[in-house]
């Protein structure tokens, strides 16, 4: 059980601080951001596959599912916002 209170408790202050940081952004600078974002966010998804992975609690295999899947949905929304903001700067066919 104190496995879980801890691993609960940095659950939440990562995502405290995801929170605050994503707010920081002004919205001009987010699209340009986003590449960066995709590899902290993939860097995530390997922290969260391990953890999943690694540890004997069950709530534990459950938190790191669900950062996996929220890391995953992330990192694909990140290459999709990227493609489309590249697609922006090529030059239009006739």
């Amino acid at each position: 059980m104190e496995a879980f209170i801890f691993n609960l408790f940095i659950f939440v202050l990562a995502a405290y601080i995801g929170l605050e940081l994503i707010s920081k952004v002004p919205p001009t600078l987010h699209t340009p951001l986003m590449s960066g974002a995709n590899a902290i966010s993939g860097i995530t998804l390997v922290g969260a596959l391990v953890i999943a992975g690694s540890t004997g609690s069950v709530w534990a295999q459950w938190i790191g599912f669900a950062a996996i899947v929220f890391a995953t949905i992330n990192v694909v929304g990140g290459f999709m916002v990227t493609d489309r903001m590249l697609e922006m700067f090529k030059k239009k066919e006739d």
